[in-house]
């Protein structure tokens, strides 16, 4: 009697996985409709003032035109005049690609102060419940942070969660930039750690500032530390779809477009973070040379053919990873896609040895962060590849190989 082999393919069995997983995640979380990108109120409110908005007699330009002609725009103003509408239109000009890096800074320094100012009275507001009036005081005591000397921030919006972005270093007179994308719920009141700092935003690109700065002292960086996206709130149904890595692809495009001078960029890229910018990578500009990803859970891209850009692609996993025991598939529009380690999706695979699980490829002392400061600096022949050979190097012959011994 001929035996049959009843048992699914594997690529059933896959799919079982994705909706065992899918329904878990319901069940934990309920099923709740992902959200929609919020407009953002005050940032509206200053915009439609830009719009009806005068110099001179004449009309101020669409605050939506091309960065390059915003930048020649404000060439043309003198420094009076640039002072003047970041006081008018703070938010405005604050947010504005296009408008010069330390306009932005000066502009959202002030847009930061006036926010501070309505949390210090929603505070003491009777109307609020005790939790909503501790919460005014977090949000109060982040604006006030955020203002403190020294802090360059790039774009700052107060509506819902908040967004920010904040620069380290010189980033008109940088060689290298830096753009580091976090992951799930990143937000204003996260933006920045005390305890656990280098698992932030600002702990990470300030980690990696310094580590590029160690690893080539003669290279002019800049590390733009970027929450300015609507992140998913923790691993429920938003974290498992494309939906926010996609309305954040469109902004962090817009930031990358509208980047000052020509220095080469590089994408660091960290979980949820990957996939924005595993749908980002197609319209990124020729500038960006490098995407490098962390415990990512898939770039939304088979392979980085896929991805549809000419950046180098590096990957890397600590071995204690809990992400790698995530589906790596796409199913009905869950899940994204193929595992950026494996041999299989190309990708350069690096060493993330000491990584410290899912949250520390940017803790200093790495070698997860050492290598990313390397591919910062453009030095590829010091990167130290996954499986204890050159596999991740092939090809880069001739490149900086400046760095660490």
């Amino acid at each position: 009697m001929t035996s049959f082999d009843t048992s699914p393919p594997l690529n059933v069995w896959r799919a079982l996985l994705a909706l065992a997983v899918v329904f878990v995640m319901l069940a934990t979380t309920g099923w709740t409709a992902l959200h929609a990108h919020r407009e953002t109120t005050a940032l509206q409110t200053s915009l439609g003032k830009w719009e009806h908005g005068r110099l001179h007699g004449l009309h101020l330009p669409d605050p939506e035109a091309s960065p390059a002609l915003l930048t020649r725009f404000f060439a043309s103003l003198t420094a009076q005049e640039r002072d003047r509408l970041a006081h008018r239109y703070p938010l405005a000009v604050g947010n504005m690609n296009g408008a010069p890096a330390a306009l932005r800074y000066r502009a959202n320094r002030i847009a930061l102060g006036q926010q501070r100012a309505v949390e210090k009275k929603r505070m003491h507001d009777p109307r609020l419940s005790a939790a909503g009036q501790q919460d005014a005081g977090r949000r109060m005591h982040r604006y006030e942070a955020l203002t403190a000397k020294g802090r360059q921030i790039l774009a700052f919006d107060p509506d819902g969660s908040g967004r920010v972005a904040e620069v380290f270093g010189n980033l008109g007179r940088a060689e290298r930039i830096s753009v580091v994308v976090p992951g799930v719920d990143t937000d204003l009141l996260t933006f920045q750690r005390t305890g656990r700092p280098y698992t932030a935003p600002v702990g990470m690109a300030k980690a990696l500032y310094s580590a590029e700065r160690a690893a080539s002292p003669s290279t002019r960086t800049a590390v733009i530390a970027w929450a300015d996206y609507t992140a998913p709130d923790g691993l429920g149904v938003g974290a498992a779809t494309g939906t926010a890595a996609a309305l954040g692809a469109v902004r962090l495009n817009a930031l990358l477009r509208a980047l000052p001078g020509d220095a080469p960029v590089s994408m660091f890229c960290h979980s949820y973070g990957s996939v924005v910018c595993g749908v980002a990578a197609e319209d990124m500009p020729d500038r960006v040379s490098d995407i490098a990803v962390a415990a990512s859970p898939g770039m939304r891209a088979e392979n980085t053919a896929h991805l549809g850009t000419g950046a180098r692609v590096w990957a890397m996993r600590d071995a204690t990873d809990w992400i790698q025991d995530v589906p790596y598939l796409e199913f009905g529009g869950l899940g994204h896609g193929a595992d950026p380690v494996s041999a299989a999706f190309g990708a350069r695979v690096l060493s993330a040895r000491d990584a410290q699980g899912h949250a520390g490829y940017f803790e200093p002392g790495t070698d997860s962060l050492r290598n990313l400061a390397d591919i910062g600096v453009g030095a590829y022949g010091a990167v130290t590849c996954a499986h204890d050979d050159d596999g991740c190097r092939t090809g880069l012959s001739g490149t900086l190989t400046a760095g660490r011994a």
